[in-house]
């Protein structure tokens, strides 16, 4: 059985990701992408992760745009979820996607080794 807070959190992913599309302008925000949505269980807050391709300092300015523009996706939320109570949108970077780009490099690095002859441990 699916919960509430699951289908509310697709909901959202789907509406903030659209706005990201059409809505917002802030010139900050560049190539964002919503990766998940994370709603309590009484639907009061949303935590919203993301990622964006660019410098430590674009990743910076996205979060400070996307943060500012907290008031305008919560009323657009609003309208759009017909809920009792709008949940509090909080956006965090996923650095998830990094951390797992960092895995893939470490074992092709391990796998390059293993290739030449060695051991996993450096020996040949």
């Amino acid at each position: 059985m699916v919960k509430r807070s699951d289908k509310v959190s697709e909901a959202i992913h789907k509406v903030i990701s659209e706005l990201l599309i059409k809505g917002i302008k802030d010139p900050r925000i560049g190539f964002v992408t919503i990766t998940g949505v994370k709603v309590t269980t009484d639907l009061r807050q949303a935590t919203v992760y993301f990622t964006v391709i660019g410098s430590e300092q674009e990743k910076k300015n996205t979060e400070a745009g996307l943060n500012s523009a907290r008031g305008f996706i919560r009323k657009e939320l609003g309208q759009a979820l017909k809920l009792r109570v709008t949940p509090d949108v909080l956006f965090k970077y996923d650095t998830s996607v990094e951390y797992g780009q960092h895995i893939e490099s470490l074992l092709k690095e391990i796998g390059a080794t293993d290739d030449d002859g060695k051991d996993a441990g450096g020996n040949s």
